[in-house]
């Protein structure tokens, strides 16, 4: 067995629907299993889905105010009255900031921006800002990717005169501003056919309505913004995206241009991962370190030169904050796993000092490592405030669960994944305890990390043009995330550990014939775990590999499970030291058939852990389910085996048999060693062993043991006495079977053992182990009742 590092759902496919895409819409069967699992049953939808060349967007005037608001932009553009662009800090924020900018810039407005300092003025709009905006003559105020919840903003502005539009995506709190106009997809009001845009969309909707058409030159910016804010990639979001995604390839923008160069990527390769990984933290860094002015000011500029300077300095940034992270988060792990051990399921921590623009993304690290909701704050003693960063689970809606603390937090905001906040130093433990309570009526295995599979596929479904084809999905993000496929109940007749330290896995994957190459990034210390014969089952990715020119399937392995016991052949009587380390120790039994074996090995520290089986009742008494179990030496015969094993199939057998050479016959006597034994005292009558019998064994060609061994069968037969060293014939009696004896009983037993234990292939060991792990499994009478 090994037990998966995570707990796998595994969605159940419809094959008929599967089957009528596959057949109407010329894809293969695991794109359109993809498709079903994905919730896409109809065919037109699903041809919507994968091909959305030529689809259009909604009509921006469906979200509501949108009229309004358009109409009272446009009023500010003719009256030539300043507006106020008030946007946020991330990458969403700068990305929405500049796309309205560029639409009122392009329509002649006196437009100015205003990101917030997220040190000084935190999250969202503030009245001091407000009010510095009155007294600058600003006559119009448009939120971007914030603002619904600046209830008290909204009050300020409305005592100043200054009309305020609201366009934001975050979840509406129960009392909404009174803003001129709120343009939300979310707004109780309103009819919009998609609920999910964000910041960056939303404001893409309104250049949209302002311009009388899709503004195609904006695609790219809401694309960086949609990617970036972790939003459903799905209808107007998916269409963004890829739209975006193209036009990023090709611009022409200086800033994206310059980033890409310091970034070291191929602007023609750029993807959705390009955005997540690359450009979207680069962007945010800006906001988490200093200011996000810069990063708004590099997607604005037309110069080349100036690109490359802010270009360089937000890189530079993005390195700092890197650094920061990594400290923060160390000290951050170091003061939880106390809470964790004690049981905490919701994470809170806080530190005086730790920037507050990066707290987002240590709160990320914690939920990766702990798979607890996490929040980490920082803390102003000077102010008494504590600003904070959560991120969340599945199952867990953290927007949901902090509503129910909103007596101590005066100011948050966020979706269910994600949120942040600020509270009171002094209200820091009492959202712990109420959080860890909210908490504790949740079932447990929801705390334990999930795989979300996206199908089940056979070994001959991963093939070069399905894997070209899964392309069509793309691109790949939340509510449509990269194909995450499980292969189950195949081989591994290759596999070994790769990389300078053996950090990663090199596999091949085979069922049915066909063979899968795999490899498994940070999965080579499994690589002693994996049996040759164990039938696994692996979770991964596939892509396509290209060595000297040579293209052929392969799966970037993620996870790996394997449910039935696994053998590990250490026979040979190789140094214990040399592999006894990669045993688990959960479930380790050490099992001794014979003392004797103890002071011939040179045994590690595991007394706690040896079981010694010298009689059937401590046979009995063990219990080999799920154990990790190392037999040292040769169990007496197979019956004792299998009494032992009869309790449940072990996790692991790890064999290695221990023998001193001699132990046993290297082959067993036949009738013909007997027969000739027997006539030659016939003949001489009498012989002394004792004196003799190391001479007689030499000139056989015999072992001094097979003598003895002979003699003692005879005795026991009655065909001869043994007095003083001499064994002499007796006369003639009725013939007897050789089992008979007890001494051959035990010795053909032994040398069966011998046989099936020591000297057996792998396949031939496994298959022994299996018959004496099936239950009801009968042996011979004769073979076991001297046991």
């Amino acid at each position: 067995m090994l037990q998966s590092r995570t707990r796998w759902r595994v969605p159940e496919t419809d094959p008929e629907a599967a089957a009528t895409i596959s057949q109407q819409l010329n894809v293969s069967p695991l794109v359109s299993k993809l498709l079903v699992n994905r919730g896409i049953t109809d065919v037109e939808e699903a041809r919507s889905f994968l091909f959305h060349e030529g689809a259009e967007y909604h009509d921006p005037f469906l979200l509501h105010d949108m009229e309004k608001a358009a109409a009272r932009i446009r009023e500010a553009i003719k009256r030539e009255e300043p507006v106020l662009v008030f946007g946020d800090y991330d990458a969403d924020g700068v990305t929405s900031t500049v796309i309205m900018m560029a639409v009122l810039n392009d329509l002649g407005a006196r437009a100015e921006f205003y990101i917030p300092d997220r040190f000084k003025e935190g999250y969202g709009p503030n009245e001091a800002a407000f009010r510095r905006a009155a007294e600058e003559g600003f006559q119009l105020i448009i939120t971007v990717d914030t603002g619904i919840a600046a209830v008290h903003e909204a009050e300020v502005a409305r005592e100043l005169g200054i009309p305020l539009i609201i366009t934001d995506h975050h979840e509406p709190g129960p009392v909404l501003p009174e803003a001129f106009a709120i343009v939300h997809p979310k707004h109780p009001e309103s009819t919009y056919p998609f609920r999910e845009l964000s910041g960056a969309g939303v404001a893409f909707k309104v250049a949209h309505a302002l311009y009388g058409k899709v503004p195609e030159q904006l695609e790219e910016l809401a694309a960086i913004g949609t990617v970036a804010d972790l939003v459903p990639l799905l209808d107007e979001n998916r269409l963004i995206a890829a739209n975006g995604i193209k036009r990023l390839r090709t611009t022409k923008r200086p800033g994206l241009a310059a980033l890409c160069r310091c970034a070291d990527i191929r602007q023609e390769e750029i993807n959705e991962e390009t955005i997540g990984f690359v450009l979207a933290p680069r962007l945010n860094a800006a906001g988490r370190l200093q200011h996000a002015a810069p990063a708004a000011e590099l997607l604005m500029t037309e110069n080349a030169e100036e690109a490359g300077m802010l270009a360089e300095t937000i890189d530079g940034l993005n390195k700092e904050r890197q650094k920061i992270v990594n400290e923060m988060t160390n000290e951050a792990i170091e003061m939880v796993e106390e809470e964790v051990e004690k049981g905490a399921r919701v994470l809170v921590v806080g530190k005086e000092g730790w920037n507050a623009g990066v707290i987002g993304i240590a709160a990320s690290r914690l939920t990766e490592r702990f798979y607890r909701p996490a929040i980490v704050l920082s803390f102003d003693l000077e102010t008494g405030l504590a600003k904070g960063s959560a991120r969340s689970i599945d199952g867990f809606h953290m927007f949901n669960e902090l509503s129910k603390c909103r007596d101590i937090l005066p100011h948050f905001g966020g979706h269910p994944m994600a949120a942040g906040m600020t509270l009171s130093l002094s209200d820091v433990d009492e959202l712990r305890r109420r959080l860890n309570e909210q908490a504790a009526a949740l079932p447990d295995e929801m705390f334990v990390p999930v795989t979300n599979i996206s199908a089940e596929i056979s070994i001959e479904e991963a093939g070069m043009e399905a894997i070209r084809e899964m392309a069509l999905l793309s691109p790949f993000g939340t509510a449509n995330p990269k194909p995450l496929l499980l292969l189950d109940g195949a081989y591994c007749p290759q596999i070994r550990a790769i990389g300078a330290d053996g950090k990663h896995l090199k596999l091949a994957l085979s069922k049915n014939g066909t063979t899968l190459d795999g490899v498994g990034f940070g999965l080579g210390n499994l690589a002693p775990h994996i049996s040759p014969s164990a039938c696994i089952s692996v979770v991964g990715e596939l892509s396509i590999n290209e060595w000297n020119n040579i293209r052929k399937p392969q799966m970037m392995v993620k996870d790996i499970k394997i449910t039935n016991w696994q053998l590990f052949d250490f026979r040979g009587n190789r140094p214990l030291k040399q592999w006894v380390g990669h045993v688990p120790e959960d479930g380790q039994a050490f099992v001794v058939f014979q003392k004797e074996t103890l002071r011939k090995l040179s045994l590690p520290d595991f007394s706690v852990r040896l079981v010694p089986v010298e009689t059937m009742e401590e046979a009995r008494a063990f219990d080999p389910a799920n154990k990790n179990i190392v037999f040292l030496d040769l169990p007496p015969g197979p019956k004792m085996m299998a009494v032992l094993l009869e309790g449940g199939a072990p996790a692991r057998i790890y064999a290695y048999f221990y023998h001193a050479g001699n132990h046993f016959f290297s082959t067993f006597p036949t009738r013909e060693h007997f027969k000739w034994f027997y006539a030659f005292l016939a003949k001489r009558k009498t012989f002394n062993l004792k004196r003799h019998g190391d001479e007689l064994a030499a000139y056989r060609g015999w072992s001094r043991n097979t003598i003895d061994f002979i003699s003692q069968v005879f005795f026991e037969l009655d065909f001869v006495t043994i007095k003083d060293g001499f064994i002499s014939l007796k006369a003639a009696k009725q013939k007897r079977d050789l089992k008979e004896s007890f001494t051959y009983q035990k010795k053909l037993a032994q040398y069966q053992m011998e046989k099936d234990l020591l000297y057996s292939s792998f396949h031939e060991l496994k298959m022994w182990f299996d018959q004496m792990i099936k239950p009801a499994v009968q042996y011979e009478e004769e073979t076991a009742k001297w046991i």
